[in-house]
């Protein structure tokens, strides 16, 4: 399942600057860009750890039609389609529509398949939490906003990960390394910053690299 940071992560307020607006129908609508999710989905959960599978897709109406002002013979097209989107096991989908609109009947195929499948894409991604817009269902938007709490534990996170590698390069003796690695302080540390398993991994074989390289310093 998620780890404890992609479930901060996942629920942190949507940032104001990713809430887009459109109008439709008379009214102003609030949105996410499909750029946005994915970048997030990367973000979060990782280039390699979700896929996206379009289940069905049809096309529901074609017609000529006048484009522009000045009324050039043309096509309007409109697609719907089920996306599912598949993350560490967990399976979301998403119905969704696109419009495509264009003097060449194949390019507005195209552009309607494209923005059904993003549209059915970002309804699967935000039952995943606010950060893909599922904050944006609330019409009083509480989710919307700048989450100042979770932004400084990830940095402070971030900090004594590095902070950590600047004192393995420091130490000149194996032993007293190893003392500090395995160190009540720095194992409450490790607990309270919440590192994740990769992380811990990761520093850990930083720690045996360097006391490798002290011990061949000391034999030679």
């Amino acid at each position: 399942m998620f780890t404890s940071e992609q479930n901060d992560q996942l629920k942190a307020k949507l940032s104001p600057s990713a809430v887009k607006s459109r109008q439709q129908g008379g009214s102003k609508v609030s949105y996410v860009e499909g750029w946005h999710v994915i970048a997030e989905a990367n973000r979060i959960f990782g280039f390699d750890k979700w896929t996206r599978e379009t289940l069905d897709i049809k096309c529901v109406s074609e017609s000529a039609r006048e484009i522009g002002q000045a009324k050039n013979p043309g096509w309007g097209v409109t697609y719907i389609t089920k996306v599912r989107v598949i993350v560490d096991g967990v399976a979301r989908e998403g119905c969704g529509a696109g419009h495509g609109i264009d003097r060449d009947l194949g390019q507005a195929h195209e552009s309607a398949i494209k923005e059904a499948e993003t549209d059915a894409m970002k309804r699967a991604f935000m039952t995943f939490g606010n950060v893909f817009g599922l904050a944006l269902y609330d019409k009083k938007q509480e989710n919307v906003g700048d989450d100042k709490a979770v932004s400084d534990a990830l940095a402070a996170r971030m900090d004594y990960v590095v902070e950590c590698r600047t004192v393995i390069k420091e130490y000149d003796d194996a032993v007293a390394l190893l003392a500090w690695w395995s160190s009540e302080d720095q194992k409450r540390a490790r607990r309270n910053h919440q590192l994740e398993p990769d992380q811990v991994e990761a520093l850990k074989q930083a720690v045996m690299n360097r006391r490798d390289a002290l011990t061949q310093k000391v034999a030679a």
